[in-house]
């Protein structure tokens, strides 16, 4: 594939950004079921060493260099940690909220992007119609956020799976930045993503041991299954595509592009779960919706 950066998205990356929409939005739901068996932090972090052994396989049969010096290490190692810290938000949250309303908040990382990409770089600076998608897409999120307080449909405790799933997303948009500030933006896509499944796996597993959760006593295709879909499906395949795209095109169109994904997630969670889909979060999910097209106008 050509290394040239592009300005606008094309036809192959709108298709793939599709197709990992729709992954992400069912990664949710598959979070959701093997939580039945497998603590947060310890799913969270077998998903992520078993993604790192995958690339580590693949770059070596591709025959990518990854071990080399080339100053990723400061980048790699912080990259690594926001990306431990965002999936220990979402695996927790979703103890308290329910996987479409999870889809919902995690999208929130373009604003991050957004923000910061114009210390980065001044080609990236939105004009005032994407800042107005970016609003409204805000807007709907906070409306929907305010139902855990008034009538929360997964439990007394909603407002803090939102919470958390907030905080992912903020978490999320910061890796997007390191990835573009640092040396990774240049470094092949299996390295980046190695850096964060390596790292991310590492400190997940000492959290979930300083947490106290134990190995499952019981473990069914009930779990294994969407475990192996999440390290093989999700982490691995759809991951290195990501940084794929981040390298060539740019990230805060990506970013804004991705908020499809709440819709995917949203039907996942209704059709598979029998999760309520609530009033405030198809407004919200119209809002997000209507910030993608302002976003991405030419």
């Amino acid at each position: 594939m050509s290394e040239d950066r592009k300005d606008r998205l094309d036809t192959r990356a709108v298709v793939l950004l599709l197709t990992c929409c729709a992954l992400w939005g069912l990664n949710q739901v598959a979070t959701k079921v093997a939580l039945a068996e497998i603590p947060p932090l310890l799913q969270a972090a077998l998903r992520s060493l078993g993604a790192a052994l995958l690339v580590a396989a693949w770059a070596a049969w591709r025959g990518i260099a990854l071990w080399q010096r080339d100053g990723t290490t400061r980048g790699g190692l912080l990259a690594g940690l926001l990306f431990a810290a965002e999936f220990a938000c979402i695996f927790v949250g979703l103890q308290f909220t329910t996987a479409s309303r999870m889809a919902v908040f995690i999208y929130l990382a373009p604003f991050v992007v957004a923000l910061g990409m114009p210390f980065i770089s001044k080609s990236e600076r939105l004009r005032p119609p994407q800042v107005a998608g970016l609003v409204a897409a805000f807007a709907g999120v906070v409306w929907a956020f305010a139902e855990g307080f008034v009538a929360p449909a997964a439990g007394p405790r909603q407002w803090l799976g939102d919470a958390l799933g907030i905080a992912a997303a903020a978490l999320w948009g910061l890796t997007t930045l390191v990835l573009r500030a640092s040396r990774l933006a240049k470094a092949a896509p299996e390295k980046t993503l190695l850096w964060q499944l390596g790292v991310s796996g590492a400190a997940l597993a000492a959290g979930a041991w300083a947490a106290g959760e134990g190995w499952p006593a019981v473990l069914t295709l009930r779990s294994l299954g969407p475990l192996a879909f999440q390290t093989i499906v999700v982490t691995f395949a759809s991951y290195l595509t990501w940084f794929w795209l981040i390298r060539h095109y740019p990230a805060t169109r990506l970013s804004a592009f991705t908020l499809l994904t709440p819709v995917f997630g949203l039907l996942f969670g209704a059709l598979l779960l029998g999760e309520p889909v609530t009033a405030r979060l198809l407004v919200a999910l119209a809002a997000v919706a209507g910030g993608i097209a302002l976003v991405n106008r030419a």
